[in-house]
């Protein structure tokens, strides 16, 4: 085994310490509360998925995750059990992993950016005494007198919780769409209104205008809504009900927690954080009636899309017009009707531009630059124009409006928006749209044709299910279906690591497997890479073997050989034996143990070695300090005599195996210590709980077992510890 094998075997054996631990290797996460003086990066917390406040009940967590970029994020407050996003600092302005969120000891609280701050909280100059993440997922700030200063809830991004009132001033606004186009919801002149972000906001819904509502009482103005169980109660000044929107059918389970969310394609969902259950019903309840079902300029017609009649000449429906104000730019432009009964989803919430006849609501709008398109109602008189233009809608009623849109006039079309001269075009333009569709049916056909008389291989669907194939050596892969029939459905369920739960399996051979279901899509996906392509091709006496694994669709799976005897207790730190606290380094000392072993090539006891060598640890110290590392090393690998790499690991590995906990580094400082970025002074040579351990173990021994009572450590506690490391 030469040297470079030995570092590779000393990452992946850290990789399946840290897949079967629950145990945080970094800062510990707090609960309840943080007071002034508290600031770390995301890589502070990175062992805690970022995650460095806790609500009193676990429901929710504050901290950092990671965006779709998974070098940038964003500070959220996050639901754990769903693992849902419910608020965002910084939306506009995600961070890297090295930037500190600050909670300083002048009560300010605030996020960074290289040098710049991104985001901070306005207490309108009082100082805060305490950050408080409560069990609503409310984020308050507290102040000396323990009053709030400033919360969450008071301003919302796009999700609104169970019991958080929005009132009037608030706004909940969605992500970008794929157009750069967001969506704001907003109490406005007695009303809860939709209204898509254009420089000139385009109301789209309404609840006065919802006819699903199941109470409706004429009169009040609204001024705050909250979510009540399964559904929206919409309340005046007083508090009095004046509408109510049900949701879910739903209503018998108390402890649903339900949110709604304005989503990027105008909708608000409405999602049981509890249960993952998402209600059938949707805002609005047409999908024609948002901004962008369909293409801008496009008619929306029964969830279709096609281009209106007026508009079929022109190449993809589009007018040619893209900066209607560039004075740099001479363009001539002419208003073409864009087809009979169209409607146009504003227009049931906006006033008239003015009021007038057919020719001067078109005169207008073709003097003013920014007007691209209009629409005039024959029984009122009403001219609306539209600086911006999404999809349109089919009016299977008649709309009782005629529309008319601004294109470039070289582009083709006459004013009174014939099409008939252009016909050619449009058979042209069909011909060629039903040849292409017949060429790729066909192709279809011979290509399913040729499948079938391949062998059947699993189907691939991305990129990294394509990575993986391609390793060499790969354990067995599985279906999904293979491993929801090897653990019955995933009924017996044997722990849970940082990505997600391990199961109990048996395949129809009868072997027994721990079938671990990555749960989460950041770094899991990132985890099951790593552990497949590493672990899968090293095998070694002291790792888990890496029995299979499943790649399909979204799911990832890793199947692992079973250990009847149960994740190994002969690398357990002295305080699980000795009752002190178990923190973050208790994750070190087993580390620095498996890393030693590997070093030895031995176990940590070894009953058939001479009572100087049986107890490694306690050998390895008097070797270093007697300067016989060579002693120390495994004798099949070969190393030159000026060769520091084994100087180094050896002392980290004792380093890291120190009794006193404080005395261990960091996992951050081993890897800078094996990388050789910072020099590893001697540790302390001596190692008093070994010695405590061997000498107990011996007397047991001797005593064959007779002992009358219990001493300062257990005889069966010494034999785990000391004994039971290595393969089972």
């Amino acid at each position: 085994m030469g040297i470079g094998k030995l570092f590779l075997y000393m990452i992946s054996i850290w990789v399946v310490i840290n897949f079967q631990s629950e145990t945080s290797m970094a800062s510990v996460r707090s609960i309840g509360q943080i007071g002034p003086g508290y600031n770390g990066s995301q890589m502070n917390w990175i062992d805690n998925d970022g995650l460095f406040l806790l609500s009193n009940s676990s429901q929710f967590a504050f901290g950092f995750t990671t965006t779709s970029d998974v070098t940038l994020f964003l500070l959220v407050v996050f639901h754990m059990k769903s693992q849902t996003v419910v608020w965002t600092a910084n939306r506009d302005s995600p961070v890297s992993n090295s930037d500190k969120f600050v909670f300083d000891d002048k009560g300010s609280v605030y996020l960074r950016k290289g040098g710049s701050v991104v985001w901070s909280i306005d207490t309108r100059g009082k100082a805060a005494s305490a950050m408080e993440l409560r069990d609503s997922g409310n984020l308050v700030l507290l102040g000396d007198d323990n009053s709030v200063i400033w919360e969450s809830f008071s301003h919302p991004t796009d999700t609104l919780l169970w019991g958080q009132d929005f009132v009037e001033g608030m706004k909940l606004v969605s992500n970008p769409s794929s157009k750069n186009l967001t969506y704001f919801l907003e109490i406005k002149s007695g009303d809860m209104i939709l209204s898509a972000g254009y420089d000139t906001p385009q109301p789209y819904w309404s609840m006065g205008k919802e006819s699903r509502k199941t109470i409706d009482k004429d009169g009040g103005l609204v001024t705050v809504a909250s979510i009540d169980s399964n559904s929206w109660k919409i309340y005046d000044k007083s508090k009095v009900l004046l509408w109510q929107f049900i949701f879910s059918d739903n209503n018998g389970d108390s402890n649903a927690t339900w949110i709604a969310v304005l989503g990027n394609d105008g909708f608000i969902s409405f999602t049981d954080l509890q249960s993952s259950g998402v209600a059938s019903t949707k805002i609005p309840e047409d999908p024609c009636s948002t901004p962008e079902h369909c293409d801008a300029y496009y008619e929306c017609f029964d969830n279709k899309c096609q281009c209106p009649s007026g508009l079929g000449s022109r190449p993809n429906c589009s007018p040619g017009i893209v900066s209607p104000c560039d004075s740099s730019k001479s363009t001539s432009t002419e208003l073409v009707n864009a087809g009979d009964g169209l409607y146009y989803f504003a227009l049931g919430f906006v006033s008239p531009s003015s009021k007038d006849d057919l020719s001067g609501c078109k005169t207008s709008c073709q003097n003013n630059c920014s007007c691209l398109a209009l629409f005039f109602q024959n029984s009122t008189g009403g001219c609306f124009h539209f600086d911006r233009v999404g999809n349109f809608q089919s009016s299977n009623k008649g709309s009782g409006f005629v529309s008319f849109v601004k294109v470039l006039s070289d582009g083709g079309g006459s004013g009174d928006g014939s099409s008939q001269k252009h016909f050619p075009y449009v058979v042209i333009i069909a011909i060629a749209t039903v040849l292409v569709i017949c060429l790729l049916l066909y192709l279809g056909y011979r290509y399913h044709k040729r499948k079938k008389k391949l062998p059947e291989s699993p189907h691939e669907t991305s990129e990294e299910d394509n990575f993986l194939v391609s390793l060499s050596g790969m354990p067995v892969r599985f279906s999904y279906s293979d491993l929801q029939t090897a653990t019955n459905n995933f009924s017996q369920k044997l722990g849970q690591g940082g990505f997600g739960s391990v199961y109990q399996g048996v395949l129809p051979d009868g072997t027994r497997l721990a079938v671990k279901k990555l749960e989460g899509i950041g770094q899991g996906k990132k985890e099951f890479r790593a552990e497949v392509s590493i672990i899968g091709s090293i095998h070694h006496v002291h790792l888990v073997r890496l029995k299979g694994f499943c790649a399909e669709g979204n799911h990832r799976l890793l199947a692992y050989e079973f250990m009847a005897k149960g994740g190994t207790r002969g690398y357990l730190a002295p305080e699980w034996i000795t009752n002190y606290a178990i923190s973050e380094k208790s994750d070190v000392y087993s580390y620095g143990m498996l890393l030693l072993e590997i070093i030895g090539g031995r176990k940590n006891f070894d009953p058939t070695k001479s009572s100087e060598k049986s107890h490694f640890p306690s050998y390895a110290f008097r070797m270093l300090e007697e300067g016989k590392l060579r002693d120390i090393l495994d004798w099949k690998v070969e190393t030159e005599e000026n060769d520091n790499r084994v100087s180094i690991a050896i002392k980290v590995a004792l380093w890291c195996i120190q009794e006193d906990m404080s005395l261990r580094p960091s996992m951050t400082k081993v890897v800078q210590m094996l990388e050789g970025l910072c020099t590893v002074p001697s540790p302390p040579t001596s190692s008093p709980l070994g010695s405590r351990f061997l000498s107990g173990f011996l007397k047991s021994n001797s005593d064959e077992g007779t002992s009358s009572g219990p001493s300062e450590y257990n005889s069966d506690a010494y034999l785990s510890a000391v004994r039971l490391s290595g393969p089972r």
